[in-house]
């Protein structure tokens, strides 16, 4: 498994340049971005803030086109994932991200990487279970990570809605704005900016 998973909350290339200069420094190489999540909304845009942060940071990144099901089987996509010095998973789709990459070799290639950022969408849905954002309640995750589910983008849910998902909750829930992280270094859990945590941090990896 990943030895270091971040989840963001939000703004991804936008919101998180200070926490991002940190994995860039710690993990040199090129990032590969993966924007699967954001395949039905505008991946030109978010690729497009990609650039500006690569610029603004001075990274290097490659794109991975990884949009469906038969992308994501590609060895060719795999084979960046793998060689990268960290990877980037974003875009605000997790039901797309789930369907999408769940038992490929992007995702295994995903989940054995040294380094995965994921935000927004794409970091609910790296969780099992995993926070629908439709309608709030639970669903089957990528399971990158086990034993607790994230609302990212927190700052934008309604009290009412809030209360609903966690009434519906069996499992630990972190709160994750815009700009904060939930950070897994091996064992070790920490966090970046105002994180609320409803129940413990899992133990298992």
């Amino acid at each position: 498994m990943a030895q270091q998973i971040i989840l963001q909350g939000g703004g991804a290339f936008t919101a998180n340049d200070e926490l991002d200069s940190r994995v860039l420094a710690e993990y040199p190489g090129y990032v590969a971005v993966l924007p699967t999540a954001e395949a039905f909304e505008n991946p030109d845009e978010l690729i497009a803030d990609c650039q500006a942060w690569a610029k603004r940071l001075g990274a290097t990144i490659k794109i991975c086109a990884v949009y469906t099901r038969a992308d994501a089987r590609e060895e060719s996509f795999a084979q960046i994932v793998a060689d990268a010095g960290s990877v980037y998973v974003v875009g605000d789709s997790p039901i797309h991200l789930r369907s999408t990459l769940k038992d490929t070799v992007v995702f295994s290639a995903v989940a054995n990487h040294q380094c995965v950022v994921a935000n927004a969408g794409s970091a609910a849905a790296m969780c099992d279970p995993m926070v629908d954002p439709r309608g709030g309640a639970f669903a089957l995750g990528l399971g990158l990570v086990q034993g607790i589910a994230v609302i990212t983008e927190s700052e934008k849910w309604s009290d009412d809605r809030l209360h609903r998902t966690l009434g519906l909750a069996n499992t630990s829930v972190a709160e994750i704005p815009t700009g904060a992280a939930l950070i897994r270094n091996e064992q070790k859990w920490s966090t970046d900016g105002t994180v609320i945590l409803h129940g413990p941090l899992p133990t298992n990896r």
